[in-house]
């Protein structure tokens, strides 16, 4: 694992990239998951993501997990939590790895363990007014 931390400061796919890649790796698979504009019909203004205080300690533990999973493979993984807007990067992943299917299998693990397991929550803020809480990072 080359890092794993949930973070106040903005986050990016290729500050993950700088930190996994290597001479050795013949791909590397990044996944950014960012802040968008509409939900299920209705339009966002913005997110605010809350965390747990273990959740820097979760997220280290689902990547190492991750990592342990998928021999042969280095991992960086950034959540962010407090207020964002439009656009702005919430989950960044890089995984590196001798050959793609290792990579985008890590990676694809990497997202679906983080959505399920780091204890951070989602409000939505709507163009209508309204709110909304969403008790997972998806």
């Amino acid at each position: 694992m080359a890092f794993a931390v949930v973070s106040e400061e903005s986050i990016s796919v290729e500050s993950c990239v700088e930190n996994v890649t290597t001479d050795s790796d013949g791909a590397v698979v990044t996944f950014g998951g960012i802040v968008r504009d509409h939900d299920d019909g209705r339009g966002v203004t913005r997110l605010s993501y809350s965390g747990h205080p273990s959740a820097g300690e979760v997220i280290r533990q689902v990547a190492d997990d991750v990592a342990a999973a998928h021999p042969g493979t280095r991992l960086a993984v950034a959540h962010r939590i407090g207020d964002l807007d439009i656009g702005d990067v919430a989950l960044a992943c890089a995984v590196s790895a001798a050959h793609r299917g290792a990579a985008f299998a890590a990676c694809a693990a990497l997202v679906d363990e983080v959505k399920a397991r780091v204890p951070i929550w989602k409000e939505q803020f709507f163009t209508d007014g309204t709110a909304e809480w969403v008790g997972s990072i998806g």
